[in-house]
């Protein structure tokens, strides 16, 4: 990958604003020419560095729960073999199973090492969700907790979107490509 340039930066924050934008629109945004923009957005697809979804309003689709579920694994068990695959193999398959989950990743905090964050219709399709996980992973989990938010509430500050992020990065994260 070729080392980014400030308007590398500017195309990725103004398609994280507005995917759908014009290359021609961006470019009057930017204050720089269309071609440019068309020449870096080609570039940027092609290393892989901008991706196209939708982002839906899952409280309008009908979601009524975000949960974010954390996993305190057995570390005694974890790096074990089962029927010819790692554990952590077995935990990966357990979680692409499940279409309702948005992201899930290893990490560390709190003492887990795992998250996961999905989406439901209502709390009995996330109890079946939890029931699921404990089924799937019992020899394998010490602990399995959830965050639950309700995604009809009046108390959310800002939507579950991508759009907030760009006034997030700093000119000198900018400056400093990150």
């Amino acid at each position: 990958m070729n080392k980014l340039k400030d308007i590398d930066f500017k195309v990725i924050f103004g398609l994280m604003k507005n995917s759908r934008i014009s290359d021609r629109q961006l470019a009057k945004k930017l204050g720089v020419s269309q071609p440019t923009v068309s020449r870096r957005r080609v570039r940027l697809e092609k290393e892989n560095l901008i991706k196209y979804t939708a982002f839906p309003n899952f409280e309008v689709l009908g979601f009524d729960i975000l949960a974010f579920t954390f996993v305190k694994f057995n570390p005694a068990i974890c790096y074990q073999v089962i029927d010819n695959k790692k554990v952590e193999e077995k935990i990966s398959e357990t979680f692409l199973k499940h279409p309702n989950i948005i992201f899930a990743s290893s990490g560390q905090g709190l003492g887990y090492g795992g998250i996961a964050l999905s989406i439901h219709m209502d709390y009995s399709s996330y109890s079946e969700f939890i029931s699921s996980l404990r089924i799937d992973w019992g020899k394998y989990a010490l602990e399995i907790n959830s965050f639950i938010v309700s995604m009809n509430g009046d108390n959310t500050v800002r939507e579950l979107t991508f759009e907030h992020v760009p006034q997030y990065i700093t000119k000198k994260m900018l400056r400093d490509n990150l």
